[in-house]
């Protein structure tokens, strides 16, 4: 069975080789590689925000700062809508390549920038290309991965985006006060020198997209080359103009039409922490009294423990499911998040911090796996696309609430608010199973799941 529970036909893998970890390792390095620079780009703003608002050339206000960063995540909405459509019809491989040169050319642009218009114009050309970058690599990684160990893979391709976050703390930290801000986004240039020219070499097409344009013999022979099973008709999007109305369509078909608008609030939840944390937390605690540098620095905390969490969260969603980990580590980061706004010696602040990194990436994540056992492998680049789309709107809000909050001089309510986020995700996302139920139609609960078991 693949792991959206449907049957794959076809003759087995000619080359006898087996489907595990190590023999798709080249495409989840490469995707690896993607995303560090995409987590590196979005953490690079709040990493040198406090060295930006007092740069008295630039002009930045707290106001405008968060402002911008909600014109970056307004980016990244389009882009992951637009994306998550267009890879079906162009192809996973080249769409990719082009996001990556698009963040890195918005990088060269806020680099250049001399005042808050043009610098948020390059935050908002950059998020086009990140906003296409996750969605992709999601869904090439669920594809190319064991069935099995689907969340796993996605825990590990994810602990790169943290990966990326401390990088471009560690320059935030380093390379800001020596040479200046804009320094730090020049190193955001570095994915067009370094990735583009991988992926485009070393990465494969999906071999369902690729059967899907009736070049069978090459998706035959990728699947041969990493061990998977020989896709299906029915594992291929459909082409054409209709065929993206109808994998757009197809989210709300009975069994899913319910889990559907959960998926996109449990994401709204995750990607206004997500964000709203990467681009505030410097500052909100520098509000409650930290100094610069230990500010700075809880960035690079937060992120390892992101790094750890995606680890933990993905072996166990694999045994007891991704919806009952997203719900649980969600509970877990409304409570970070409210310890977080206490003032706590500064030794039990680092514990809380990582800790809270453990829980609040990873819950996030585990709704892309969760996403993944909802929709069929026909049906998964446009739903994951329409998942992160939506809750790119989150995104656009976390950068928002915090600038106005901060704007105001009221930046310790934005852990509070953080908190109710997280426990409004928790039940967002824990009501997945039920919807799923509730959504079927009496005549059609008797056939066969299309998206697999419960997630």
């Amino acid at each position: 069975m693949s792991p959206t529970g449907m049957s794959r036909t076809g003759p087995p893998p000619s080359t006898g080789r087996r489907h595990t970890f190590r023999s798709v390792a080249p495409v989840l390095a490469l995707c690896w590689l993607a995303v560090f620079f995409d987590g590196m780009d979005v953490n690079v703003y709040g990493a040198v925000m406090p060295h930006m608002l007092d740069d008295p050339g630039l002009g930045l206000t707290p106001g405008a700062a968060g402002a911008i960063g909600s014109w970056t995540t307004f980016g990244m909405l389009i882009g992951a809508l637009g994306t998550g459509t267009l890879t079906d019809w162009l192809g996973r491989r080249p769409v990719l390549v082009v996001s990556v040169l698009v963040f890195s050319a918005g990088s060269a642009v806020c680099a250049l920038a001399g005042a808050p218009g043009p610098f948020g114009a390059g935050r908002f050309f950059a998020g086009l290309g990140l906003g296409g970058l996750m969605p992709l690599c999601l869904s090439m990684v669920m594809e190319f991965a064991p069935p099995r160990r689907a969340a796993l893979a996605t825990g590990l391709l994810m602990t790169s985006y943290h990966a990326g976050g401390m990088f471009a703390t560690g320059l935030g930290l380093t390379l800001a006060p020596a040479l200046g801000w804009r320094w730090v986004f020049w190193a955001g240039v570095l994915p067009a020198v370094v990735a583009a020219p991988l992926l485009l070499r070393l990465l494969p097409e999906s071999p369902g997209v690729l059967l899907a344009k009736g070049r069978t013999a090459e998706a035959e022979a990728v699947a041969d080359r990493y061990g998977m099973a020989r896709p299906a008709p029915a594992d291929a999007p459909a082409q054409g103009a209709k065929g993206r109305l109808a994998a757009v369509l197809a989210l709300f078909r009975p069994g899913v039409r319910l889990a559907t608008p959960l998926l996109w609030l449990a994401s709204f939840c995750g990607l206004l922490l997500v964000y709203g944390v990467s681009t505030w937390l410097p500052q909100m605690m520098r509000a409650s009294g930290y100094g610069l540098t230990s500010s700075v620095s809880f960035l690079l905390i937060i992120n390892a423990g992101g790094i750890a969490g995606m680890l933990i969260a993905g072996r166990i969603a694999d045994r007891y499911g991704p919806v009952r980990v997203s719900a649980l580590w969600f509970l877990l980061t409304a409570a970070g998040a409210l310890l977080l706004g206490a003032r706590l010696p500064l030794g039990v602040t680092y514990v809380v911090v990582a800790a809270t990194g453990v829980w609040l990436f990873s819950a996030q994540v585990m709704v892309y796996a969760a996403a993944n056992r909802v929709y069929p492998a026909a049906e998964r680049a446009t739903g994951l696309g329409w998942v992160t789309g939506i809750g790119r709107t989150g995104a656009v809000a976390g950068p928002w609430l915090g600038g106005t909050l901060a704007a105001t001089a009221n930046d310790q309510l934005g852990f509070t608010a953080f908190a109710l986020a997280g426990l409004l995700g928790a039940l967002a996302i824990g009501s997945v199973p039920l919807a799923r139920r509730l959504g079927r139609r009496p005549a059609t609960a008797s056939l066969p799941e299309t998206a697999g078991a419960e997630p």
